[in-house]
């Protein structure tokens, strides 16, 4: 029988991809919601079979599905949406500002800028700033706040059109791109070429680490082609004549990171965090192939309770609806083979998304107060990374003994 994975390398270094990650089967595009008029259409479906490079420790999903057929005009993402994002966000500009002195001669360039959701800080601060992002609906959202962007995607011939027009940067930031990119080292290259001689890189990741300790597999999707621990990235960035410096950890996503980097001839020294941090994916065993093992094995059991929380809810009569219309929850719902006989609907704030159905399950996306007038016994929190945020949102639940259920690591009810 022909290996039909052998003719799989690893977009890093080259290598033959062997070792199975994990495998969640086939499923749509995550994004792609489904529009009324398309409800009696079929949906196209890749897998989702995630492997580890056994030389540069590279975790990847293969290039199933082309960058330029997920991030179209029709990409139904909008950062904004989300309060504690727009925190982050916000948060972050002060910092960075004030740790590089960040000024109005200063150059910002963000990767990946969405609709604005973060450049508009450093534009209420005067600063110049440029973003860059392949999807023409976010974009027109970000240029409606007065922030500049650049429809197209980074990479080096991107980097060197806008350095020609504008100048190298000061800082150049990127936060949940880099799993995005199919030529990670076009990608980190570009960056290269478009850093001023002493200028700074961050660039933010939900971490591997996390990923398999806390069972976070629903953040694999076709638009993450990269699942990014320090040691890989550091390199990735090595290279590409870059040197991963410093690092902090952070808890968006489940538990990122915010890599900085400069290039390497810049003599800004490694810092202990560094050190700290690869010496505890060592020890996790994120390099030895019986840490994968046990993790594919527990990606198996989660499914195996959350379907026994939804049959055991069901045959009580209970009512069940989910929030949110994320990523994750897509890859969630197809893997357990949830369809509206056990979620039925879910809400979200975003008006872009309402109205629609989420792929593969065919559920029904609606307005949050539809929660308030059926008042469902379960609220599945799908984007279980803001549940803190939902379940002040949506506190009123409560009042008729309404209750949160989150499915990562493992299925939670919380009163």
């Amino acid at each position: 029988m022909v290996d039909v994975h052998a003719r799989y390398r690893c977009r890093c270094c080259d290598a033959p991809l062997t070792r199975t990650f994990v495998d969640l089967g086939t499923s749509p595009l995550c994004q792609r919601h489904v529009t009324p008029q398309r409800f009696d259409h079929p949906e196209p479906t890749w897998p989702l079979h995630v492997y580890v490079c056994e030389s540069c420790w590279l975790v990847q999903l293969p290039a199933y599905v082309p960058a330029d057929e997920i991030f179209d005009a029709e990409y139904g993402y909008f950062s904004s949406y989300s309060d504690s994002w727009l925190a982050h966000a916000r948060n972050y500009v002060e910092m960075i500002t004030k740790r590089l002195q960040l000024n109005t001669s200063s150059r910002v360039i963000e990767l990946a800028s969405n609709d604005g959701y973060l450049l508009q800080y450093f534009v209420q601060k005067g600063i110049p700033c440029l973003g860059v992002d392949p999807t023409r609906n976010t974009a027109e959202a970000a240029k409606k706040r007065g922030v500049e962007t650049l429809v197209s995607f980074w990479g080096r011939r991107t980097a060197e059109e806008v350095v020609a027009r504008g100048g190298r940067a000061d800082l150049i930031l990127g936060n949940n791109v880099l799993a995005h990119v199919p030529d990670i080292n076009d990608f980190v290259g570009g960056m290269k070429l478009a850093l001023a001689d002493r200028g700074t890189i961050t660039i933010e990741f939900p971490h591997l680490l996390n990923l398999m300790e806390k069972n976070q597999f629903d953040t694999i999707y076709h638009e993450h082609y990269s699942y990014l621990s320090l040691t890989a990235v550091r390199t990735v960035f090595a290279r590409q004549g870059l040197e991963v410096f410093d690092v902090d950890e952070l808890p968006t996503h489940g538990g990122s990171l915010r890599i900085y980097a400069r290039h390497d001839i810049d003599p800004r020294p490694v810092t202990p965090a560094i050190h700290r941090l690869l010496d505890a994916e060592h020890a996790f065993g994120m390099f030895d192939g019986s840490a994968y093992e046990a993790f594919a094995e527990r990606v198996k059991e989660t499914k195996r309770k959350l379907l026994d929380f939804l049959n055991s809810a069901k045959r009580a009569g209970k009512r069940v609806v989910g929030y949110g219309a994320p990523g994750k929850g897509n890859t969630l719902l197809n893997y357990c083979g949830i369809r509206s006989d056990y979620l039925d609907y879910t809400v979200d704030r975003s008006p872009h998304k309402q109205g629609n159905y989420l792929p593969g399950s065919r559920i029904p996306i609606l307005s949050p107060d539809r929660i308030m007038e059926d008042r469902p016994d379960y609220v599945l929190i799908l984007p279980w990374n803001l549940k803190d945020e939902i379940m002040n949102q949506m506190s009123a639940i409560r009042a008729w003994g309404g209750k949160f259920v989150v499915p990562i690591p493992e299925v939670k009810v919380l009163d």
